[in-house]
């Protein structure tokens, strides 16, 4: 447990000196910020998505994106990095964002994954038998695109887990990226 809320801690902390580290090993084109643009603002969409169904710490969240993988917001963050890792256009900036994913989110995912068991006990755990951890299952029918008495997507509830900052983040990333490009190494 004490590994775990180690790397839960230091998972923001590390990425600011690892996104320098990346800038600094980028060299982006114009042709690969488009390209990485578009893959980043698919990420952003499935963190959209999963993001206005989270009720955080009221329910259990199993319906639209919830109910085809477990972690749709670090499924999101993990196409958002391989759009930042195309924009880069270079395998060592690249390699940074592997690291860093694979190091970090595997234990974060886990520990995330115990507080749910324990916070909702055979339910958490009949959904973790039936939808996988990260990668998404196909859509099946009887799978919850909107949870009962609720609404399904809410903007409301995007707001209230401040999902714009990723997309503010994002945005502010990629015209570094592009500045980037007039400076480089």
């Amino acid at each position: 447990m004490a590994a775990s809320s180690f790397f839960s801690r230091w998972r923001v902390r590390a990425g600011y000196p690892l996104a320098i580290l990346f800038l600094y090993l980028a060299a982006p084109t114009p042709l690969a910020i488009g390209i990485g643009a578009v893959i980043a603002a698919a990420g952003l969409l499935v963190r959209g998505a999963a993001a206005g169904h989270l009720r955080k710490l009221e329910t259990l969240t199993t319906s639209g994106p919830y109910a085809w993988m477990r972690n749709p917001l670090y499924f999101g963050s993990a196409i958002l990095a391989g759009g930042f890792a195309v924009a880069g256009h270079s395998v060592w900036a690249a390699l940074v964002l592997v690291v860093y994913f694979g190091t970090f989110y595997p234990v974060v995912m886990k520990k995330e994954e115990g507080e749910l068991r324990e916070r909702y006990g055979g339910a958490f755990v009949e959904y973790a038998e039936r939808v996988p951890l990260f990668f998404p299952r196909s859509p099946r029918a009887g799978d919850r695109l909107v949870a009962p008495g609720l609404n399904g997507f809410s903007w409301a509830q995007y707001k209230r887990n401040r999902e714009y900052q990723a997309a503010f983040g994002a945005i502010l990333a990629l015209g570094v990226l592009w500045l980037r490009m007039y400076f480089p190494r």
